[in-house]
């Protein structure tokens, strides 16, 4: 006898899957074209830009890029936006982590409080306090220095980095903790022995995302620092627009460079951010 295999009748894809789909298809068109318009006219000459400014570069000019790299001096940029969202993340994270954990896993009155006021802090709008800030800053001297922009940086990345790790750390059983307090495992113990290595994605998204936000940081950044050589990258983008005449073509080239670094990282770790995110908001 042979084997007849039947197959089984195929489930009938629902409209509304196919709207779906196709809604994304154009919300991913929306967000891409202006990076292929910003990529296609970086590698046009000025002359291209104005007579077919949407249309394919008929000569593609790669040496716009190392141009706006030696004019703008993006090297200088790019190691101080390092410096300074480096240092910024590194300290956010770590008092963040504290102040999460104490909020998620200690037994104290002002918990709660403390929770709530961390998160208004996220509702707190950059442009309400920029002038007092620079005032006190000025009397402070702490005006023209990077350390001086880091203070803000970190004030406005740790509510949402504590936001975050609060939801992963509430999320670890509780069990554990227990198990360990009993074998003599102290707070301290309990922190950096079990609560951080189970709380990697959580570093791994918070940090990613106040790297991310202090990387394209453009404010602050204007407002605090005037001296040239310490200026970030996004600052420094600013240059290449004159008062009477601007350079396209290397203006473009130089935002794909400073946009290159964030791109290639969402892309290359989206899934990781969307599971870190649903595991610290939904769970607690």
């Amino acid at each position: 006898m042979s084997n007849v295999k039947v197959k089984a009748p195929k489930k009938p894809v629902k409209p509304v899957i196919v709207v779906i789909y196709i809604l994304l298809v154009i919300l991913a068109v929306i967000y891409l074209a202006p990076l292929l318009w910003m990529l296609s006219v970086s590698l046009k000459d000025n002359a291209g830009v104005m007579s077919a400014p949407f249309s394919l570069p008929e000569v593609f000019h790669f040496e716009n890029y190392a141009q706006a790299w030696q004019m703008g001096k993006l090297g200088t940029a790019l190691i101080n936006s390092v410096i300074v969202c480096g240092a910024t993340l590194i300290v956010s994270l770590f008092f963040g982590a504290m102040a999460a954990f104490a909020i998620a896993r200690m037994r104290w009155k002002l918990s709660e409080f403390m929770h709530t006021f961390f998160l208004i802090g996220m509702m707190v709008p950059v442009h309400c306090v920029l002038i007092p800030l620079f005032v006190r800053f000025a009397k402070l001297g702490l005006t023209n220095s990077q350390g001086g922009l880091m203070i803000p940086y970190i004030t406005f990345s740790l509510p949402m980095t504590i936001f975050l790790l609060t939801g992963f750390f509430r999320s670890m059983p509780g069990e554990m903790f227990e198990a360990a307090a009993i074998d003599g495992c102290g707070i301290y113990g309990c922190f950096f022995r079990i609560a951080l290595p189970l709380c990697r994605t959580g570093f791994f998204v918070s940090g990613l995302m106040t790297f991310i936000n202090n990387w394209n940081e453009l404010l602050l950044a204007m407002v605090f620092i005037s001296d040239p050589m310490k200026k970030t990258l996004p600052v420094t983008l600013t240059y290449f627009v004159g008062p009477y005449a601007t350079n396209y073509v290397q203006m473009f080239a130089a935002i794909i460079i400073a946009i290159a670094p964030t791109v290639v990282v969402y892309s290359l770790f989206s899934n990781q951010i969307v599971e870190g995110l649903t595991t610290g908001a939904v769970k607690g």
